[in-house]
């Protein structure tokens, strides 16, 4: 067999598996949407930034995902028939408990400083024209979570498609893996805080929806996904997101009447970004 037809078998091969998570992706995309967005429309209190609509963006929002989501989902179809085939470096580790939690766990944090450190580099100078598509959603909403252009969406999804490579993950947890990251992007982006709490401000490492509002209002912080790890450690957290966190425990406890929950904190003149 030449390579060219050895290349095109594999091709016509690999196609199944990107229309397989193509269709899932898409599907969760408007599943996860349509029932954020109504839950989201009964509590109008909750809106982080009240003095904009990140709706209006919302049909220009679902086609360039549309389109990101090609990308994102040929990553995810790419770490998973590499698995397949036996090509990645190491073999996975058959599916138990130990190795499902196991494997889950490092992969989360191991995805949150690939996020981070890519999310950086997106925002240098050189490539920051390559990202600028996402913020143009300043107040984002359960659309905007793949409002990515084709290279910004395979910097920061290609972790699915290198990872197989790199570590025993089984095929289940990869794909566990982009679930929970699909709803915690989704929940990210939302615009409607509903976790204010101790669980999620210092000394923890979790994170609330506020967490990502901020760096889409502010842009210069909180660049991390799941934790406040790496923004802690390299001086790039939100100066006002812990405080944020306070306020709004706070106004769930029904402590200060009259506030709004998710006003924004203006920062504090001076503040490094």
């Amino acid at each position: 067999m030449g390579t060219v037809e050895y290349l095109v078998n594999v091709a016509l091969e690999f196609l199944p598996f990107h229309a397989a998570a193509y269709g899932t992706n898409v599907t969760l995309y408007f599943a996860t949407g349509l029932v954020l967005d109504a839950i989201q429309s009964r509590y109008p209190e909750r809106r982080i930034q009240k003095r904009r609509r990140g709706e209006i963006r919302k049909w220009r929002e679902i086609r360039q995902s549309l389109l990101s989501l090609t990308v994102t989902s040929g990553c995810i179809a790419a770490g998973v028939f590499a698995s397949v085939k036996g090509w990645t470096l190491v073999a996975p580790l058959p599916l138990t408990w130990w190795s499902a939690v196991l494997m889950f766990v490092v992969s989360v944090i191991a995805f949150d400083a690939w996020f981070y450190w890519g999310h950086r580099l997106m925002h240098s100078p050189r490539l920051y024209r390559f990202h600028a598509e996402h913020h143009q959603s300043v107040a984002p909403t359960v659309w905007s979570t793949y409002n990515d252009s084709l290279v910004d969406a395979f910097v920061m999804q290609s972790y699915y498609l290198w990872i197989p490579f790199l570590l025993p993950i089984p095929i289940e947890i990869l794909v566990l893996h982009r679930l929970v990251d699909h709803v915690n992007g989704t929940i990210g982006h939302s615009g409607f805080e509903f976790y204010a709490s101790p669980l999620v401000r210092v000394p923890s490492p979790m994170v609330c929806v506020t967490f990502h509002d901020q760096h889409h209002s502010r842009f210069r912080y909180n660049y991390a996904n799941f934790f406040s790890f790496w923004d802690r450690v390299c001086g790039t957290l939100h100066p006002c997101y812990d405080q944020e966190v306070r306020r709004l425990e706070k106004w769930e406890e029904g402590q200060e009447e009259g506030d709004q929950p998710g006003e924004p904190r203006v920062i504090p003149r001076g503040a490094s970004r």
